[in-house]
């Protein structure tokens, strides 16, 4: 069995602060005044990465990751004591959470309907079953994925907006909130930043892509998407983007080898086993990461009509699908604005 763990999700951002620094040879005249601050740790599970272009960079960096390790200790599966993780431990009672949790419960139900449950944050029984991203990582038995499957159902999840407390009702439900929280972070991170007025940064939490206004040199950020090979690290394609979020989920962010066959982590809540649809990466566009965020996993995980045909519905989204037959498919409003780097791929539609 081989396995593939990594923090990161598969946008990368092509040389975007070296890039930030060069666009321009006469840079430092025109943003003399422009300080710089860049750090990167290691949150959420996944690494991220903040480069701020103004003064107070660094203090509102520190704030940022401050923010970050607040959310997360809300939210995360693997802290015991996590908002979550109480809900998780009590089923059939309310427990009131915090205005961040419940925030992002709301939402992440919210597209549990608008997709027909194929965005499931009710779908922690199957995550833990198959383990996939950690050293446990196994192909449950049929039986085994079956029982799961019973302990799933975003219907279950009752949420009291004027208690902001949750219960849950189906016994043996967890919930899991991987496919949305870090776009949550993302976009409140942006509202520190802007409280300073800032006009240019750009944030990374693990392949969750949000910019603040142009490069410093007044052009577009430039952001590069993966080649989906499984260890190409290569670029596939390549848009420009300005206040805006790009969000990317793939077959290959976190997986596992057997017999030959690819395990992959997004789930398909219907079937219990990790999707098979030809679709193998999709990025989302949007002035929010929040739903970029749980855009990319349902998308994914809809397919490519159905998940094109949603995103054509709702306004400012936008979506880059690449399928196993290396065709890539853009929605309407990226189509002449997506500039692809591999001949092997091919534009669709």
């Amino acid at each position: 069995m081989r396995f593939k763990k990594t923090g990161y999700y598969f946008i990368i951002l092509t040389g975007i602060i070296t890039f930030a620094l060069t666009a321009c040879q006469d840079r430092d005249s025109i943003n003399k005044d422009l300080s710089h601050h860049s750090e990167t740790t290691f949150l959420m599970g996944t690494v991220v990465q903040i480069d701020i272009y103004g003064s107070e960079g660094e203090k509102l960096i520190k704030e940022s990751f401050e923010r970050i390790r607040e959310i997360e200790e809300k939210m995360s599966r693997n802290i015991p004591d996590s908002e979550i993780n109480q809900i998780n431990n009590s089923v059939g009672k309310f427990v009131k959470v915090s205005e961040d949790t419940f925030r992002v419960l709301e939402k992440a139900v919210a597209y549990a309907e608008l997709t027909d449950g194929k965005f499931e944050p009710g779908i922690g029984a199957l995550v833990e079953l198959w383990g996939i991203g950690t050293e446990r990582a196994r192909i449950p038995s049929e039986q085994e994925i079956n029982k799961a499957r019973e302990k799933v159902d975003y219907n279950s999840i009752i949420l009291d907006r004027e208690g902001c407390q949750v219960k849950l009702l189906r016994e043996g439900m967890s919930l899991d909130l991987g496919a949305i929280a870090k776009g949550y972070a993302a976009d409140e991170l942006r509202k520190i930043i802007l409280s300073k007025g800032i006009k240019s940064a750009y944030l990374n939490l693990g392949g969750n892509v949000l910019v603040i206004g142009s490069k410093p040199d007044g052009s577009p950020w430039r952001i590069g998407i993966q080649d989906p090979g499984l260890e190409s690290g290569k670029i596939m394609a390549r848009l420009k983007i300005e206040d805006q979020a790009v969000v990317t989920s793939g077959n290959y962010e976190r997986y596992f080898e057997e017999g030959g066959i690819i395990y992959h982590h997004i789930i398909d809540p219907e079937t219990g086993y990790p999707a098979r649809n030809g679709v193998i990466t999709v990025s989302i566009i949007s002035s929010a990461a929040f739903d970029a965020d749980a855009l990319s996993t349902a998308v994914f995980l809809m397919g490519t009509e159905k998940g094109m045909e949603l995103v054509e519905g709702m306004e400012g989204k936008e979506a880059i699908i690449v399928t196993e037959k290396k065709e890539v498919f853009l929605s309407t409003g990226l189509k002449g604005k997506v500039e692809l780097f591999n001949s092997d791929f091919s534009l669709k539609g």
